[in-house]
């Protein structure tokens, strides 16, 4: 039997570790692109550079909650496996496969920023570079 909280709980935790890997990836990733390099090499020196770490701290994890799931207390045990399962998945499926794959095919668009939300967050506009998306709603 699955406790009510326990769902909620794997989604809010599994959420939150995502975010945190997917923001150091990404900010890597958009490291390389302003240092000039093209948005394909950009994203390969991203995952060069973060590949090992996320992958260390997720294998981490996973095993810390293995080893929680190894506890007497059933609802535990479900967390701890949902949690596991979760952080193997994101860090294999998502993070190894997805996000290079959509960085790479939307090229300059990952960095596309509305003009309000570039004024708001006081980003300046990055040079243009050929191939780049133009137009009235850019914030470049």
């Amino acid at each position: 039997m699955i406790v009510d909280f326990v769902p909620l709980m794997v989604f809010a935790f599994q959420f939150g570790l995502s975010m945190d890997y997917e923001v150091f990836i990404v900010s890597r990733i958009r490291e390389a692109h302003e240092s000039g390099l093209p948005d394909g090499d950009a994203v390969i020196a991203g995952i060069a550079r973060t590949g090992r770490l996320v992958t260390s701290a997720a294998l981490i994890l996973f095993l810390a909650f293995a080893a929680l799931a190894a506890g007497p207390q059933t609802s535990i045990k479900i967390f701890a496996t949902g949690l596991g399962v979760g952080i193997l998945l994101d860090a294999t499926v998502v993070r190894a496969l997805l996000l290079p794959a959509l960085s790479s095919l939307f090229g300059s668009w990952n960095w596309w920023l509305p003009r309000p939300i570039a004024r708001l967050l006081r980003r300046p506009p990055p040079p243009m570079r050929a191939g780049e998306p133009t137009g009235a709603g850019n914030a470049v």
